[in-house]
C-alpha cells in the first residue's frame, strides 16, 4: 500500500501541460459560461411570461435550462479561476461540493431528457388525451423525481469517494470528476466501481432505452400520418429534443462508458468541455432555432419592447 496523508487541498492539473493555451481556454469559456447565463435565462423568461408556452414541454424546457445554468456555474467559475491561476488548488470541502453539485445535476438532466421523451410521446401518440395525461400534478412529480434520484446517486457516490484515504493529492482534470480522483485513492474500490457502474445503468442506460423505445413509437406515430406537412410538423416538435439526446448522450456515455485507463488523456478533458460547457451552450440555441412556437414568443415579446420604446 502507498503512503497515505491527510488531504485539506487538491491540486487540478488539467490541461496544465499546455501554458500558452491557458488565456485562450479562459476567454473561450467565459465567453460560453456567458452565453450559458443568458440563453437559459431567456428561455425561463421566455417560457414564463408567455402564456402560450404554459405546457409541459416547456415546463421541462424550463427545468433543463434552470438545470443549466446550475451545473455550469458549480464548476465553471473555479474553472476560470484556475486557468489564471499560478496556484491551481481547490480546498477538500470544495472539491467536495463540486463533485455532489455536478453529478446531481448531471444526473438529473439524464432523467429530465427521459421525461421530456415522454411527453413528447404523449403529444404524439395520445394528442386527444394529452392534456388529462399530462396534467400539473403528474409534470410536478416527474421533475421533483428526477431531481431526487439525481441527487440521491450523487451524495451516495460522493461520501463514497470523499471518506476513503488519499495517497496524493495532484488530480489530472479541469475539475473534482469522480474518476480522476479516485486514481488518487490508496485503498479498494470495488465499492465505489459497483455503485458507479449501477449509476451508469439506472442515471444512463435506462433513460437512453426509455428515450429510444418513446422515440420508436413516436416515429412509427408520424410515418402514420397522410400528409407530408403533418408529418413535418410533427417531428419539428421533437427534432430539438433529439438533438440536444444525442449530444448529451453521446459525450456522455463516452467519458462514463468507455474502459478505464489509467493515465487521464487530454481527449478526455476536451470530451468534460464538450460534456459540461458545450451542450448547455448549444441547448437553448437548439430550442430557439428549431422551435416555432419559441420563435412566436422572441417575436411577440421584442415588438412589444419596441411598442414601448416608441411611446
Amino acid at each position: 500500500m502507498e503512503n497515505q496523508s491527510i488531504v485539506t487541498e487538491f491540486f487540478l492539473m488539467g490541461l496544465s501541460q499546455y501554458p500558452e493555451l491557458q488565456l485562450s481556454l479562459f476567454v473561450l469559456c467565459l465567453i460560453m459560461y456567458l452565453i450559458i447565463l443568458l440563453g437559459n435565462s431567456f428561455l425561463i423568461i421566455i417560457s414564463t411570461i408567455d402564456s402560450h408556452l404554459h405546457t409541459p414541454m416547456y415546463f421541462f424546457l424550463g427545468n433543463l435550462s434552470f438545470l443549466d445554468i446550475c451545473y455550469t456555474s458549480s464548476f465553471i467559475p473555479s474553472m476560470l479561476i484556475t486557468f489564471m491561476s499560478e496556484r491551481k488548488s481547490i480546498s477538500f470541502i470544495g472539491c467536495a461540493l463540486q463533485m455532489v453539485i455536478s453529478l446531481a445535476l448531471g444526473s438529473t438532466e439524464c432523467i429530465l431528457l427521459a421525461m421530456m421523451a415522454f411527453d413528447r410521446y404523449v403529444a404524439i401518440c395520445n394528442p386527444l388525451r394529452y392534456p388529462v395525461i399530462m396534467n400539473n400534478i403528474l409534470c410536478i412529480h416527474m421533475a421533483a423525481w428526477s431531481w431526487v434520484i439525481g441527487c440521491f446517486f450523487s451524495l451516495l457516490q460522493t461520501v463514497l469517494a470523499m471518506t476513503l484515504p488519499f495517497c496524493g493529492n495532484v488530480i489530472e482534470h479541469l475539475t473534482c470528476e469522480i474518476l480522476a480522483l479516485l486514481k488518487l485513492v490508496c485503498s479498494d474500490i470495488t465499492i465505489n466501481i459497483l455503485i458507479m457502474t449501477v449509476g451508469s445503468i439506472v442515471l444512463l442506460m435506462l433513460p437512453l432505452l426509455f428515450i429510444f423505445i418513446s422515440y420508436v413509437f413516436i416515429l412509427s406515430s408520424i410515418l402514420r400520418i397522410n400528409s407530408a406537412e403533418g408529418r413535418k410538423k410533427a417531428f419539428s416538435t421533437c427534432s430539438a429534443h433529439l438533438t440536444v439526446v444525442i449530444l448529451f448522450y453521446g459525450s456522455a456515455l463516452f467519458m462514463y462508458m468507455k474502459p478505464k485507463s489509467k493515465d487521464t488523456k487530454t481527449y478526455d478533458e476536451i470530451i468534460v468541455l464538450s460534456y459540461g460547457v458545450v451542450t448547455p451552450m448549444l441547448n437553448p440555441i437548439i430550442y430557439s432555432l428549431r422551435n416555432k412556437e419559441v420563435k412566436e414568443a422572441v417575436k411577440k415579446v421584442l415588438n412589444k419592447q419596441l411598442h414601448l420604446w416608441k411611446i
